[in-house]
């Protein structure tokens, strides 16, 4: 056997012990980089870094910052990006997705890859690059070549890690298209998101998918990381003789459901070979009366043999889900002691404020679970699942009833004002199912715990996760019909707006806040060439319509911008002979499909945009993952103006996670109020804080180099309002 101090000792003289470390994991609990995604693939975002403390931490200044310069003026633009650090190099993304590459402790761009310019993928789209990245992968074959594998949009590319230039021998022409290989032809939306993982030559990645009935499948895939050859692929919507087949009443489910795709991130057991994937919910999100049964692999944590895709174990968080309750965050490997027992755990995080544990071995909880009654009675049609997974501990992180005395009381008009709004509503028991008389979702649509995930202390045992406390309102209405015997392009577009825009845009196309814009009156903002655009790209948190077919794409802008039928059906008639009949497809299909909708993604603020709940908005939290203990709650953010006025600290709404250190440190930005803090990983004390020139809805990144730890977080705005940013901004301790 080879002596492991003679083996280090090779890597130093080669100059790649941090890419040695890489490919082995962590099995010396060596957390001192940021290798991968969330810090580890473990998903841990630990740092064993210590040279930040507690008694420094408030001597932090900006070492640098880096800018490509390409953020959007109109602020749709975002950067969730959580950044990785391998042998003194950053990589990272900006908001259009240029890959760039930094020295990690100067900030110097070593080298730029930009998409848009390379031959294969320039379509023309000034919009196509306004996408989402949470984040790249790291990969060294036995050869000493180096790769890193991220997403822009259905686009999975290889880029060589020393010059930034795509690898043409993979994929096709450097690149995977993630709607091919879904053992199922698919027009609708697929994109890459957050990052996947790498074991061994096997690169496992997930997408996004649309959450309309039309959803692609959101099956998760396995790749050669040298060739770019598919190596496996799991169903989470089960072919028939694969396990869970059989919770879907419809026999035909995998023909034509789509959903149940990680979007989330995953978890590595490098040691095992098990790959750790959460899923999200089955599409059509709100009405399930089509999707009868339990729906596997919807709302799950699986188990897979990473190297063939086998299934090992499962455990669905949410049974035939109609609150959109996708598992939003990587789980978290940890090694915890139980009744005198040593356990490898897995963790997982939930929309609705929960910690759910496992035995990452065989799916065994760590805790009991108990599988409680919730209501039943329902729209029409829908046959709700009568009992929902609850956990008995750890305790959640986040309240989980929103009842009348819960209602904002910032000043005696709010209150009244919200107070009957709050009536308005009628439902107020988690898991009560989507109806007319409407019900709260709280935590919210966006939780709870979201993308931005949990960070765990390997040492403690300590998780910490960040959360937002804000209701949405939940109203079912009848999907709007139409004149079935005017086949006017306006009317013919007004059922393929019921049939795909009326969810987020409501009936009256009033939207709900910036991230579900009006489009009343969108003409005079807009040319028809502009919303075209938009509909065949998507724009950051709408998907890409391109499934639509032309002549419903033309119906859709008569129907958007009121353009007058003589000029619209001279538009339409120029389209291919019997394109025409999608749009009475899109209308049969509503009417007898999805026959409810969803009136608007309805956030709860009053007439100042403030939440219309007492405080606090938004939180962090530390829970003790051995006693399952909550330790701590403190606010995380602020409101100045209502500070000025003496109300106590409030929260605010946040994305993005938090990073926990050997140093005693919390580090963590996700704030409206555009600041980036430190808190005292014992006590939750805000021990420093620092302004950002916009918005870090991201993950930060720390490391050492040479002895001295950096911070970095990346400034890109852009959600809720905020201004978009396109910087990362690095923080350290001057000499």
């Amino acid at each position: 056997m080879i002596n492991t101090r003679y083996l280090i000792a090779l890597c130093f003289a080669a100059g790649i012990y941090t890419s040695c470390k890489n490919q082995q994991g962590n099995q010396n609990n060596n957390y001192s980089g940021w290798p991968a995604y969330a810090g580890s693939k473990e998903g841990l975002r630990y740092s064993s870094n210590d040279e930040i403390t507690l008694n420094n931490v408030n001597k932090l200044k900006v070492m640098w910052t880096f800018s490509t310069g390409d953020k959007d003026t109109a602020n749709l633009s975002q950067n969730q990006c959580n950044p990785i650090m391998v042998d003194g190099i950053l990589y990272g993304t900006s908001p259009k997705l240029k890959l760039f590459a930094l020295n990690a402790a100067t900030g110097l761009q070593k080298w730029l890859f930009d998409p848009a310019k390379d031959d294969t993928t320039n379509n023309g789209d000034p919009m196509a690059y306004y996408k989402v990245s949470r984040g790249v992968i790291y990969w060294q074959n036995d050869d000493g070549e180096k790769r890193i594998f991220y997403s822009v949009g259905a686009k999975t590319w290889a880029i060589d890690a020393e010059n930034g230039t795509p690898v043409r021998s993979f994929g096709k022409g450097g690149y995977l298209d993630l709607t091919k290989n879904l053992d199922r032809d698919t027009k609708s939306f697929v994109a890459g998101t957050t990052p996947g993982v790498v074991y061994k030559d096997v690169l496992i990645v997930g997408d996004r998918v649309s959450e309309s009935a039309d959803a692609a499948p959101g099956h998760v895939r396995a790749y050669d990381a040298r060739t770019g050859k598919l190596k496996w692929i799991f169903h989470t919507i089960p072919h028939p003789g694969e396990v869970g087949y059989n919770t879907w009443k419809d026999t035909t489910a995998y023909k034509k459901f789509g959903g149940a795709n990680n979007w989330a991130g995953m978890a590595l057991d490098e040691k095992r070979g098990i790959v750790y994937i959460p899923t999200g919910s089955v599409g059509g999100d709100f009405y399930g009366g089509f999707r009868k049964g339990q729906n596997l692999f919807a709302n799950s944590l699986l188990a897979l043999d990473a190297a063939t895709g086998k299934l090992k174990w499962y455990y669905q968080f949410v049974h035939h889900d109609l609150w959109d309750r996708d598992l939003p965050a990587n789980p978290n490997l940890v090694t915890i002691v139980k009744d005198g027992k040593k356990i490898d755990a897995v963790t997982q995080i939930t929309k609705h404020g929960y910690v759910f544990m496992f035995d990452r071995t065989n799916g065994k909880p760590i805790f009991p679970i108990v599988e409680k009654p919730v209501p039943t009675k329902a729209l029409p049609g829908e046959e709700v699942w009568p009992t929902q997974p609850i956990p008995t501990m750890p305790q959640p992180f986040a309240r989980q009833m929103f009842n009348p005395e819960d209602v904002t009381d910032r000043t005696p008009e709010v209150h009244r004002e919200m107070l009957s709004k709050y009536n308005q509503v009628k439902n107020r028991i988690m898991f009560t199912p989507p109806s007319k008389e409407g019900g709260w979702i709280f935590p919210g649509f966006d939780g709870g715990g979201e993308w931005g995930g949990a960070a765990v202390d390997p040492e403690s045992k300590v998780l910490y996760v960040n959360c937002s406390e804000m209701p949405w309102a939940q109203v079912m209405i009848d999907v709007p019909k139409t004149n079935t015997n005017d086949h006017s392009p306006q009317a013919l577009g007004h059922v393929v707006y019921n049939t795909n825009c009326i969810g987020c845009h409501g009936a009256e196309l009033k939207g709900n806040g910036a991230s579900y814009p009006s489009l009343v009156n969108i003409g005079k903002k807009y040319t028809t060439d502009q919303v075209s655009g938009i509909i065949a790209a998507g724009r950051n948190m709408m998907p890409s319509f391109k499934q639509i077919s032309p002549a419903d794409k033309k119906n859709l802008l008569a129907f958007l911008l009121k353009i007058p039928e003589t000029k619209a059906a001279k538009e339409v008639a120029k389209e291919p002979t019997g394109t025409r009949a999608a749009s009475s497809e899109a209308e049969k299909k509503m009417i007898d499909e999805v026959p409810y909708a969803m009136n608007g993604y309805n956030r709860f603020l009053d007439k100042d945009g403030y939440p219309g709940i007492k405080p606090p908005w938004g939180t962090l939290n530390a829970v003790d993952l051995t006693s399952g203990k909550l330790l701590w709650k403190v606010p995380l953010g602020e409101y100045p103006e209502l500070t000025k006025k003496g109300i106590p600290v409030t929260g605010t709404e946040n994305y993005g996670g938090p990073v926990v250190t050997k140093g005693g440190l919390v580090f963590i930005a996700a704030t409206k109020d555009e600041k980036i803090r430190a808190f005292d990983k014992r006590t939750g004390k805000v021990v420093w804080e620092a302004n950002l020139p916009a918005a870090g809805y991201a993950t930060p990144a720390t490391y050492s180099i040479d002895g001295k730890q950096y911070v970095v977080i990346a400034c890109g705005g852009g959600k809720i309002g905020s201004k978009s940013g396109d910087s990362y901004v690095c923080f350290g301790l001057t000499d």
